[in-house]
This record gives structure tokens, C-alpha cells and sequence, in this order.
């Protein structure tokens, strides 16, 4: 497809509303609009809105507000224009059909966005926000998502590139003087940037298992034994009958997956099948898929009935259970619990939260627990992290690159594997905000985007 056309798309859900946005963006969208709109668009100004009609050979299709944006001042930065039309279905057919017929081609999928890319109205790495801001369903996934779009991550990129490409520059103008055995590059001095800047990119990458989970949601597997009331306490968290209770053992046989949000992070809660031996097969698949949940997910809440089990069969199914993945131990039923027998827990040395699922007792004391297993307190809109799988990615590769700068200064190789090294570095650095992209790359992610963004 040619980028000089001039594309349009609808930009709002599919689906009948009272509004319906469809838009315009080249260097021509003007004209196209002009062609079929009831009154002279041709030399409006920017940030204009104009009241009339769009017509099909002189019939009215529908009455409509358009916007005019004129580039370089637009989201593309080229001229745009918005066409605010009635939702129905056969309303935003026809307007496509006839800006279409007038000059235009309908948009590919984030094909508005992949021009304010080549524009430089933004970088990937914003451009990428984009899509993260449109589908964050959390306060906690909106704050990134903005700070992403507004540059925050782009700019502790920028510092990383600009120091590494000053020593990259004085280490390879050493070997244009190698016969004289000039260095330009004072060597203490570099290794101590090159440990700055590994720390950093450390950093960065390191927040992507909170982003990631932010982004996607905490899947929070809730395990035990059958009859522990995994089931109610789902429904306790969720304060809604989701999943079925009954006082027969293999009740659940399925993982019942719901979200919760709290405090502006959003948790995946699967319930899952009780852990136990058994010879029935649909009973023993379920048991595997909750076993395979709990691997999957980011926290786990094992519960266990405290009426039922003794200490150290509590013990041996947490020692059956990976300890690397944070999780939460929660006795149930303390209502029907003697305090006996409560303090006799209280005081075996395991971090227990103490709930009554069907009384709905401590559940709020739960939660506070599990938000701490999500480390979000430190979070603000100037904090960056990392939510993209390709950043993170990028950022070990240029990691292991920076070990390998470091290891070389430590053993006095010569410079121009050092320059190689940050060289490749600066590679990695430069995929995320697309300073090094190729057609590739840019298809596979802007073809995540929605048709009309």
C-alpha cells in the first residue's frame, strides 16, 4: 500500500450507537471530505468543526460534525479530518463507501498510528502505548500505559543511548589512530559507565514481571484440597454467587476463571479442582489443569480447611507446591474452629491469614495480603516499567551485551571488540523505540493495533 494515500476507517466500536467517529488521514483527506460534504472545506483552518451533510450525488446520507486538523500539527501529522456521524450500521457503511468512491482507501490495522511513527510524531515504543492505553482495564495498567505514551520510558532510553554512543564514538576513533597507540577513551571511566548503564537496563527489565502482570492481569490460582471451600472463596472475593458450592468432594472439575480489581490492579482468580489422589478420569484431568495453573500464574492462594487438616499435612502440600511463586496460606472456616486449635496454627511459624470464606470473615484482611504480593506502592505516573514482552526482550539482549563490554575492558582486549560489543548493545536499545526497526518488526506489531487507530 502506497503511505501517500489518504486512508479512512470507522474508529469507534462496531456496533449501533448514538455516535459513530470515522476518520480521515493524508494529504488529501480535505479534498476527499470536500468532495461530498455540503459545504466548502477547502481552505478551513485547523482545529475547525463544521456542521452539514454528506452527500451521494446530491443525497443526503446523514447529517454530521466534521473536524479538521491540518498536519504537521495532527496525531499522524498529516492533515486529518473527523467525521462524527449517527451510529447506525448502514450510516457508516455508506460514508466509507463514498469517501472511498471520492479518492480515499480504507486503513489497515494501525495504519493511523504507523503514520505518526514515520512522522515522528511519536517513537515504537509510544506508539506501542497506544494500543497498551486502549485496552488498559486498571488504574495501575492506565498510569503505565500514559507514562509510556508521554515518553517516560523513552527518555531513560535516550540517556542510555546517548552515553553509550559518546564512549562508542572515543573507543572507535582510537582505531583510527591504532599505530600511534593513542586512548581517547579513559578506561576506569568507561567501566564505571558501562556499570551504571548495565545497572539501569537491569532495572528496567526487572520491572517487567510487575508490568507484565499489571498489564495482563495477576493470574492468582486458588488450590487445596477438595472441600478446603475454594470455591467460596472465590465467590467471597468476588461477592457474587460465580461458582457452584457443594458439600460433595470433586465439586469442581474445571478451572472458573473471574477478575477482580483492587485498588487499581486487576487479578485473574482461577478456581480449580481440589488437589487429591483419585482413580475418576474427568476428576484426574482436573486435578492436572490445577496443577498447571498454578505454574502459569503469578501468586497462588493455597487454602486448606483448618477443621480438617493437622499442621503437617498443610506442610507437605506446600512442600508439593513451588515455593519460587508467591503465595498466600489461608486457613478457612474459622468460624466452626475452636481458638485452640487456631493458636496451635498461629504459632507454627507459617504467614497464615485467617479467614471464614462462607461468613465472609477477614476477606478484606485477605486482600490487603494479596496486594502486597503485587509490589505496587512504589508505583507513580513518573515510574517506569516495563509491560512489553519485545522491550524486555531487547533489554537482555543489550544486558548481555554490556556484560560483554565489561568482561573486555576487565581483560584488556582491544577496542574494536569493545565497540562491537556496545555497537550490538546499542542495536537492542534501539529496536524498542525504533530507531533500528525493520519492515518485519513494524508489521507484526502494528498489525495488534485496531483498524482505525
Amino acid at each position: 500500500m502506497n503511505a501517500l494515500d489518504t486512508i479512512c476507517a470507522l474508529s469507534t466500536p462496531q456496533g449501533v450507537s448514538a455516535i459513530a467517529l470515522i476518520r480521515l488521514t493524508g494529504s488529501e483527506s480535505i479534498t476527499v471530505v470536500n468532495r461530498c460534504f455540503s459545504k466548502n472545506i477547502t481552505d478551513a483552518k485547523g482545529y475547525t468543526v463544521h456542521y452539514g451533510s454528506i452527500l451521494d450525488n446530491n443525497k443526503v446520507i446523514d447529517d454530521v460534525i466534521v473536524t479538521i486538523f491540518k498536519g504537521p500539527n495532527s496525531f499522524t501529522g498529516e492533515n486529518t479530518v473527523e467525521i462524527a456521524c449517527h451510529g447506525s450500521l448502514f450510516i457508516q457503511q455508506r460514508i466509507i463507501e463514498v469517501l472511498i468512491g471520492n479518492g480515499a482507501r480504507l486503513a489497515e490495522a494501525g495504519e493511523f498510528s504507523k503514520r505518526a511513527f514515520f512522522n515522528g510524531k511519536f517513537d515504537l515504543s509510544q506508539t506501542e502505548a497506544i494500543a497498551d492505553l486502549i485496552h488498559s482495564q486498571s488504574e495501575a495498567a492506565h498510569t503505565i500505559a500514559i507514562n509510556q505514551m508521554r515518553g517516560g520510558f523513552s527518555n531513560d532510553l535516550k540517556l542510555l543511548r546517548e552515553q553509550l554512543i559518546h564512549f562508542a564514538s572515543l573507543v572507535e576513533l582510537e582505531l583510527d589512530f591504532a599505530e600511534e597507540d593513542v586512548e581517547f577513551a579513559d578506561r576506569t571511566e568507561l567501566t564505571n559507565l558501562v556499570e551504571k548503564v548495565s545497572q539501569l537496563v537491569k532495572q528496567l527489565a526487572a520491572s517487567f514481571k510487575l508490568g507484565n502482570a499489571i498489564k495482563n492481569g495477576v493470574n492468582t490460582a486458588i488450590v487445596g484440597r477438595p472441600n478446603a471451600g475454594k470455591s467460596t472463596l472465590l465467590n467471597a472475593l468476588l461477592n457474587e454467587d460465580r461458582a457452584i458450592v457443594s458439600d460433595i468432594a470433586g465439586t469442581t472439575r474445571d478451572t472458573i476463571e473471574e477478575t477482580l480489581i483492587l485498588e487499581g490492579v486487576e487479578f485473574r482468580f482461577i478456581d480449580t479442582a481440589g488437589l487429591r489422589e483419585t482413580e475418576d478420569k474427568i476428576e484426574k484431568i482436573g486435578v492436572e489443569r490445577a496443577l498447571q495453573e498454578v505454574q502459569k500464574s503469578a501468586v497462588y492462594l493455597y487454602l486448606f480447611d483448618l477443621n480438617e487438616l493437622t499442621l503437617s499435612e498443610v506442610q507437605k502440600d506446600l512442600s508439593e507446591l513451588p515455593n519460587e511463586i508467591a503465595h498466600l496460606v489461608i486457613a478457612n472456616k474459622t468460624d466452626l474452629a475452636s481458638e485452640e486449635l487456631q493458636k496451635q496454627f498461629k504459632e507454627s511459624g507459617l504467614n497464615i491469614v485467617f479467614i471464614s470464606a462462607k461468613q465472609k470473615n477477614a476477606i478484606e484482611v485477605l486482600k490487603a495480603e494479596l496486594l502486597k504480593t503485587i509490589d505496587i506502592s512504589s508505583l507513580s505516573a513518573n515510574q517506569t516499567i516495563v509491560t512489553n514482552i519485545r522491550h524486555f526482550e531487547a533489554l537482555k539482549r543489550a544486558e548481555e551485551d554490556l556484560i560483554k563490554v565489561t568482561e573486555g575492558l576487565q581483560n584488556g582486549l582491544s577496542g574494536d571488540f569493545i565497540a562491537m560489543d556496545i555497537r550490538q548493545a546499542l542495536h537492542h536499545i534501539g529496536t524498542i523505540t525504533g530507531e533500528v526497526s525493520t519492515d518485519d518488526l513494524l508489521g507484526n506489531i502494528f498489525a495488534n493495533f485496531c483498524i482505525g487507530k
